[in-house]
């Protein structure tokens, strides 16, 4: 369901808009895009923050794991 708003904009981002939305897109529909992707960003950071978070959690963990695998390959020459 799409709901009515009005937003002040100056007049050179308003500009850019219309550049870059074209003649077949509206600034709505230009501004919603824009504003989904900005959103969809942010919503990848956030996971991405967790998970570093994790993995610096068991970082020694992981790294003796790690370590101990190593031990069964075979050397590199």
């Amino acid at each position: 369901m799409k709901e009515k708003t009005s937003i002040t904009l100056s007049s050179d981002v308003l500009a850019w808009v219309d550049r870059n939305a074209g003649s077949k897109t509206s600034r709505s529909a230009f501004i919603e895009g824009v504003l989904r992707a900005y959103f969809k960003e942010k919503a990848r950071e956030a996971l991405h923050k967790r998970d570093f978070e994790l993995i610096n959690k068991h970082a020694d963990a992981l790294n003796r794991e790690m370590e101990d695998v190593l031990r069964y390959q075979a050397p590199f020459d």
